[in-house]
């Protein structure tokens, strides 16, 4: 969804167990391809944050979850577009396994071993301001 300033609505999954976070690294045919990225978005009209993120899980990882909450977002400045990337939080249903339907690789990460994966701009942003 774009607002009316021209900002692409974007959504971003936070999702931790057992001290990992999972990322994905994007399709090499993709923009960004090859880099990581927390999964998620572009917030379709009429959705909430927390539908969209709901329906990319299903879509990019045939991931159900529950618990959403907003933890914060930011606005990101690419050469193409600006989005605005709202981070939500959340947990897998009991017994959804994620996928990578659309990713070229997933993996469960600590919060160091981010540091060392070359993640988009907007989503090391997060990192890099303490929001994962």
């Amino acid at each position: 969804m774009e607002s009316s300033n021209g900002i692409i609505e974007v959504v971003g999954a936070i999702i931790k167990v057992d001290g990992r976070y999972l990322v994905g690294q994007r399709a090499a045919h993709k923009s960004q391809g090859g880099l990581w990225e927390f999964m998620g978005g572009k917030i379709e009209p009429g959705e909430t944050p927390e539908e969209a993120l709901a329906r990319e899980c299903r879509e990019e990882l045939d991931l159900e979850v529950e618990n959403e909450r907003i933890v914060d977002s930011v606005v990101h400045e690419y050469p193409d577009k600006t989005i605005r990337l709202t981070l939500v939080e959340c947990t897998p249903k009991a017994g959804s396994v994620p996928h990578p339907n659309e990713h070229q690789d997933i993996r469960w990460a600590t919060r160091e071993e981010l540091e060392s994966l070359d993640f988009a701009a907007a989503d090391r942003d997060l990192i890099r301001r303490g929001l994962i």
